[in-house]
């Protein structure tokens, strides 16, 4: 990264930008995200700013007291944020300390020191818990998700009722929201999806071309690319059924999206951002008068926990959401009481057959 026989005025910061830049060139060469990337780079530069000093000159002591600094203030760090940190600031560490790079000889030879790992198990982050999310977040029940989604439909009425623009983007946020319930999607798999994601399934053909639907941009892992699966329209979520049929054939075409194959369009006939589906839910669970804490991907908990409740197998489950470790659905899950004592009363009903009178 450092060019030859070139004599820096100011050798530490060219030397370290060229550890930034050689950095960034191996995880790209591991095709990892530009934003993955992007976002460690500017940790780094982060706590190089914090400490005021190169990587061949950090302590360990710097790192603590980075973080410690972090979990201080009105908005503290969560568990999960402080390990992606300390995870990234390690990965650099473990770049510039390796000496296939060079680097180590470099410093020696530019500053008469080597950068260290300072970040180890005794001053990083625990894995105790699975979860380490917001205690917030947590499945909707079938009422606060009736709640929801009939605050999303209130709202066309509303808008119409005051003469107001907004009503036609207010029905596709209603069918947006709907659609990610029913499917259990995630924030980025409901943006990525196409008019022609929307299939056919040989089982279910009274659902038309709405029996299933064909996830492109599932989350990808370890630098590979986004993960594709089929989401088959389940018997209990059919009422889908006619809100998609009505969302393509009547209400899309309202936007004159022409020719742009994405299934939930703006009124600049673009793709409906990310930010755009954030809103649709947070004005909907407002309106609804739901918690704060409650998101989007709340509506992906509720639907794993209500197909558990209705009855699918964990195996299932695990495959119409897309997760490659059953250990993970089940932290999706928060079955209500309601359906643990229903179990209850069919195990008792099944051990003790001839005594269990069900009580009045």
């Amino acid at each position: 990264m450092l060019v030859g026989g070139v004599s820096f005025l100011d050798p530490a910061p060219a030397v370290f930008e060229a550890m930034l830049e050689g950095w960034a060139t191996q995880q790209r060469a591991r095709f990892l995200k530009a934003d993955t990337i992007r976002a460690r780079i500017d940790l780094v530069r982060r706590f190089a700013s914090f400490t005021n000093q190169y990587p061949w000159q950090w302590q360990a002591a710097e790192a603590e007291e980075f973080i410690a600094g972090l979990r201080s203030g009105q908005r503290p760090v969560m568990v999960s944020t402080a390990r992606g940190y300390q995870n990234a600031l390690r990965l650099f560490l473990e770049y510039v300390t390796d000496a296939r790079y060079a680097w180590p000889a470099v410093c020696q030879e530019r500053f008469g020191d080597v950068p260290a790992q300072i970040l180890h198990e005794w001053n990083t982050v625990a894995h105790t818990s699975e979860y380490e999310g917001r205690p917030g977040r947590r499945p909707l029940s079938y009422d606060e998700v009736q709640a929801l989604l009939d605050a999303a439909d209130a709202r066309v009425d509303e808008i119409r009722s005051r003469r107001r623009k907004g009503a036609v983007a207010a029905m596709r946020d209603a069918a947006l929201l709907k659609t990610v319930y029913a499917f259990g999607l995630r924030r980025r798999e409901a943006w990525g999806l196409d008019v022609v994601d929307l299939r056919r399934n040989p089982r279910a053909a009274d659902y038309g071309n709405c029996g299933a639907l064909f996830v492109r941009f599932g989350k990808s892992s370890r630098g590979g690319q986004p993960k594709r699966r089929t989401v088959l329209t389940v018997p209990e979520m059919d009422w889908i059924v006619p809100v998609v049929h009505q969302w393509v054939s009547e209400v899309r075409p309202l936007f004159a999206p022409g020719s742009h194959p994405a299934l939930w369009v703006t009124e600049r006939r673009g793709r409906l951002s990310w930010r755009g589906i954030n809103e649709a839910f947070e004005e909907a669970r407002n309106a609804a008068g739901l918690p704060e804490e409650l998101d989007l991907h709340s509506l992906r908990h509720s639907y794993v926990t209500h197909l558990i409740e209705f009855g699918y197998p964990e195996k299932f489950v695990q495959d119409q959401v897309g997760h490659s470790y059953a250990s993970t659905t089940a932290i999706y899950t928060g079955v209500s009481d309601e359906y643990r004592n229903r179990l209850v009363q069919q195990s008792l009903r099944q051990r003790h057959a001839d005594l269990w009178e069900p009580q009045q």
